[in-house]
């Protein structure tokens, strides 16, 4: 009986639904996104006639394991499954069947199987991958679905393909997986013989040879010792004879084929022509010199009753008793030791020494550790030191040096592997630089600056004075470049002169430039970060030498050191100026140099890069491109615009500076790295228009600036993030 039309009961299904869309053809399965094909439901997600609803997840609930997707969790993970099967073998009358053991693997991954049989020698049969690696489906009705890992076990019969494998075993790895995955694993079964294979063995093992035979076999020693050779020292004492000396050998012991060869040793003007080889290779008898034997008396096979004619249609029969053989004794790397005679055919070598090699050989084979070398050489008076005349004064110390070692004065040798990793490397100058002033009593001169140049390429030292307006001392070089003498050594001597090395300079450092005192105070980025890279070389950059010096110091200095930062921070910011730290560390009795307070102020300090005034550069620019009188503006333009192959109107620095070299842009390269650095935008590339346009001094003229303001310009930017602008007054 159909129910009323009342309130709540209505013939419409859509009544009451939220979900109308249509389906897609793409789901997610256990994280992975996977195609649905025909398991694809109906409008809102409705089943279609004949489905199945699908659980969102396997067998496991959700929540247990990890949430990474197969592929993933179960990554280079694959269970080993011993097996076989039976062929039928219809056409041969020795076998009936064939027992062929193979190894089913199964990919946790993807649920692939793959199923390969081991090769055997001889077998006759194509081995190998039997199954390649996919999914195999189950066998009919059920072809729709696959193989999964519950489909395994032990002792049970599995068909791939109409083919019945059994399982008779798994590795460790796939019984404790099986197990922690709940299945209960069956006891393995034994694997059943193969008929033909068993009876192929008993005929292999009761199989005689007709005649004896042997068997020389030298192919697995030179495989295995092929270009490994024992070299021993050998001394062989001839003073017993006329005319004969002692003589120092080398002897090689081949171990591919137990060969051995012996090199003479030919000092230097002893006489004698240099020979090849003292003794060819080939294998040393013990008993030499053994008489001649005739042709075909030594073979490696006795041959006895040859019965029918000599060569073909003979017969012959070896003799395994090897009976009238001659026996010889060859040494063998076992006759070989330290201290031992050898006989080189009628001559006693002493061996006295060996290489590491043999040394290492000895020690694995036969445990040997003692590898004393027999001393068999008096020892020789020490070669008498070479008297060097006194410098005469003209010329170098070296040239003059180098004209008392031979007949034919050669000039003095630089060092070539310094010069070519110190010289300057691109941006990299290599070279140290710092502020100093004279040390003098004029006042003139105490106001005088003075820039020390020490070159690491060569040690040499230059020093340049920056001109000063209204100072009355013209600036520029005040000592060429060259090395510079320590103080207080001997002018006519016959050692070399000390020279100043880069240990010897550093900020408070005192320096005496030919009889000129000077006084370092300060020095650029590059010269303080330089030594502190390499603080092993320059021991007033090494952080941790100066920290072992102030924790030197007493209880009390401690206690007074901390009551200091107490009181020059009160409000506890963990900061306090430079300067009374550094009068800190100047009172304390730790003797810290300038350089060394200094370094841990670098250390320790909360630095900032000062902002350089943008006009003010390139007026600097504009100025000196002005006195150089350079105007190739309109080339510069067009190199810049043919290497921007994306007409982007950028270039990177390093494009730029190239173009800069190829036309001798008359600015310095700090002037020249800061003005790029003020043009650079965020993908570190140069707006050349913009560039080009500002430096024209041309089209676009800067106001002017004064001498000083040059100069101070020019010493910024060569001594970044110092304090050399305080002492100019800037």
């Amino acid at each position: 009986m159909a129910l009323p039309m009342l309130p709540g009961n209505s013939v419409n299904r859509n009544l009451g639904k939220e979900k109308f869309h249509k389906s897609q053809h793409f789901d997610y399965s256990n994280g992975v996104a996977m195609m649905v094909g025909s398991e694809k439901p109906g409008i809102g997600g409705e089943l279609l006639l004949g489905q199945s609803a699908r659980p969102k997840y396997s067998l496991f609930p959700k929540g247990e394991g990890s949430n990474a997707p197969a592929w993933v969790a179960f990554d280079k993970q694959v269970l080993c499954f011993d097996a076989y099967f039976q062929e039928a073998v219809p056409q041969r009358r020795e076998e009936k069947y064939r027992v062929r053991k193979c190894k089913i693997y199964f990919y946790l991954e993807d649920d692939t199987i793959q199923v390969v049989e081991p090769e055997l020698k001889n077998s006759g049969i194509p081995q190998g991958t039997l199954i390649r690696r996919h999914r195999i489906p189950l066998p009919a009705p059920k072809d729709d679905c696959f193989y999964n890992v519950h489909h395994f076990n032990i002792n049970q019969e599995i068909v791939f393909y109409n083919r019945t494998f059994m399982i008779t075993d798994c590795d460790p790895f796939t019984r404790n997986f099986l197990i922690k995955m709940g299945v209960r694993l069956i006891p393995p079964a034994s694997t059943p013989a193969d008929p033909y294979a068993t009876h192929r063995q008993e005929m292999e093992e009761n199989m005689k040879p007709l005649r004896p035979y042997e068997r020389i076999d030298t192919l697995k020693q030179f495989l295995e010792h092929d270009r490994k050779v024992l070299r021993f020292y050998c001394y062989w004492n001839d003073t017993e004879s006329m005319f004969g000396d002692s003589r120092e050998l080398i002897l090689h012991y081949f171990l591919a084929d137990d060969t051995m060869e012996i090199y003479e040793v030919v000092l230097p003007n002893s006489g004698r022509d240099a020979v090849p080889k003292f003794l060819h290779r080939g294998k040393l008898p013990k008993h030499a010199p053994i008489p001649k034997h005739q042709p075909g008396e030594i073979t490696d096979r006795t041959v006895l009753n040859v019965f029918g004619p000599v060569g073909q249609g003979g017969r012959y029969i070896l003799d395994s008793l090897k009976t009238g053989a001659v026996e010889e004794e060859f040494y063998k790397d076992c006759d070989l030791t330290i201290g031992g005679v050898i006989n080189v055919w009628g001559r006693r070598m002493l061996i006295c020494d060996c290489d590491n090699f043999t040394k290492e050989y000895y020690r694995s084979k036969y445990g040997i550790e003692d590898f004393t070398p027999v001393s068999y050489q008096a020892s020789f008076p020490p070669k008498p030191a070479r008297q060097v005349p006194p410098y005469t004064g003209f010329g170098s110390e070296e040239d003059s040096l180098c004209s008392c070692q031979g007949l034919l004065p050669k000039p003095p040798q630089k060092d070539f592997k310094k010069l070519m990793e110190k010289d300057r490397q691109g941006l990299v100058s290599n070279v140290l630089r710092f502020v100093a002033k004279m040390l003098t009593d004029s006042p003139v001169d105490k106001e005088r600056v003075f820039i020390i140049y020490f070159y690491l390429s060569d040690d040499t030292i230059a020093v340049f004075e920056p001109p000063q307006r209204n100072s009355g001392v013209i600036g520029g070089k005040f000592l060429k470049r060259g090395q510079v003498k320590k103080p207080g050594q001997e002018l006519f001597k016959s050692e070399m002169s000390e020279y100043f090395t880069a240990q010897d300079l550093y900020v408070g450092a005192r320096l005496d430039l030919n009889n000129q005192p000077f006084q370092l105070l300060d020095a650029d980025e590059f010269t303080f970060s330089y030594m502190e890279q390499h603080a092993d070389e320059f021991p007033k950059a090494n952080i941790g030498t100066i920290i072992s010096k102030v924790k030197s110091i007493s209880e009390e200095e401690q206690k007074k050191v901390k009551q200091f930062f107490t009181m020059s921070d009160p409000s506890s910011t963990g900061f306090i100026p430079y300067e009374s730290f550094r009068t800190l560390l100047a009172e304390m009795d730790v003797q810290l140099s300038e350089h060394e307070i200094i370094t841990l102020g670098r250390n320790y300090s909360l630095r900032e890069q000062p902002e350089v005034d943008l006009s003010l550069v390139l007026a600097v620019a504009q100025d000196q491109l002005k006195k150089k009188n350079f105007e190739n503006f309109t080339d510069m333009i067009r190199a810049f615009t043919h290497e921007d192959r994306d007409r982007s109107g950028h270039l990177s620095s390093k494009e730029a500076q190239i173009i800069f070299k190829a036309f001798r842009l008359p600015l310095s390269d700090d002037l020249q790295r800061a003005l790029l650095e003020k043009f650079q935008d965020e993908s570190e590339k140069i707006d050349y228009h913009a560039f080009l346009s500002n430096i024209n001094w041309r089209e676009n003229p800067a106001p002017a600036v004064l001498p000083d303001v040059t100069v101070k310009v020019s010493l910024k930017l060569l001594l970044q993030r110092s304090n050399l602008a305080c002492l100019l007054g800037a």
